[in-house]
């Protein structure tokens, strides 16, 4: 939302690449806490509320390194998002039995 469809920079656009020597971009630092993950996805949900409330679906996104071609709509850029969770919601539900939560039917 913030780098596709506003055009702001971000520093890791396609990951969270801290300099793990395994190259993996989906690495968290050793130390880095659920408190800390889970504010940061709170902070980002916000924001992203701030965009959906500011900006009617149709507005499309400013020409910029996101999109090759035409810029998407925001219209667009949720409807991928949602895709993106339902592709991985199943992740989600190995990490919540993995840290001791609930476990689905």
């Amino acid at each position: 939302m913030v780098w596709g469809f506003l055009g702001e920079d971000v520093d890791e656009p396609w990951g969270d690449h801290t300099g793990d020597p395994g190259d993996d971009r989906w690495f968290v630092p050793d130390g880095t806490g659920f408190d800390e993950i889970s504010a940061m996805l709170r902070e980002n949900g916000l924001r992203v509320e701030d965009i959906l409330a500011e900006h009617a679906l149709a507005e499309v996104a400013p020409p910029g390194p996101r999109f090759e071609g035409e810029p998407a709509s925001l219209a667009w850029i949720c409807f991928h998002v949602l895709q993106e969770y339902a592709r991985h919601v199943g992740h989600l539900d190995v990490a919540v039995e993995l840290a001791g939560g609930p476990t689905g039917e």
